[in-house]
Order: C-alpha cells, then structure tokens, then sequence
C-alpha cells in the first residue's frame, strides 16, 4: 500500500522560507508525477506546483519565481522562498504512479494528510 506524507509546514514571517517534503512510502512501480496542492479556509484546492516525468515544471502564477519544485528518487520537495500572508493555506501532495508491463500498465494516485502553511507576523 502506497502511502503518501508531507512534512516541513509551519509558521513563518512575510519573506521568509519553507522547504515541504513529500515522501511516498511502499511505491511500487515508478511515480509519474509529484503535485503540490494547497486549500486555504473557505476556497478551493489549487494546484501550486506540478513536476511530471519528462517535463518541465509547472507552477501557479502567483508563485512563479518564488517557489521551486523537484522529485529525488521517492521524495518530492517544494522550497518556498519569500513568503506571503496570501500562501498560507493547507499544502497537499499528490503522487502519481503506474507499474505492471507495459501491455497492462495500471495507474494509480495517493494524496497526503496535508501541512499546514502559516504566514503571519
């Protein structure tokens, strides 16, 4: 069983940093992609960064030179530089993920519990 935990969330000051894991644990197969999900109070599931096998990045454009996606081996990370009271929010992780032969790959996908982003002075 696949098992999807984020780590690294907290509070922080406007302008400062966070660097969020997201460990897949029991991965059979190989990940396809990582995203980076976030839901403040009262809105909708947003996604703030994706990395799919063999493409480039993509971010939300709110956080676009700001944060940076990347995947080692079965851990995702999500560095968070220059902090800003709008990013505080629930931040997700998603893991995508296929195995079998590829005559019947089967494809699969498990979200984490979640942590929490607080950016406040």
């Amino acid at each position: 069983q696949v098992q999807v935990v984020e780590s690294g969330g907290g509070l922080v000051q406007p302008g400062g940093s966070l660097r969020l894991s997201c460990d897949a644990f029991g991965m059979v197969g190989s990940i396809d992609a990582v995203g980076w999900y976030r839901q403040a109070p009262g809105k909708e599931r947003e996604l703030v960064a994706g990395l799919r096998r063999g493409d480039s990045p993509n971010y939300l454009d709110s956080v676009k030179g700001r944060f940076t996606i990347w995947r080692d081996k079965n851990t995702a990370f999500l560095q968070m530089n220059n902090l800003k009271p709008d990013d505080t929010a629930v931040y997700y992780c998603n893991v995508e993920y296929s195995w079998g032969p590829v005559e019947r790959v089967r494809r699969d996908n498990r979200w984490g519990q979640g942590t929490q982003v607080t950016v406040s002075s």
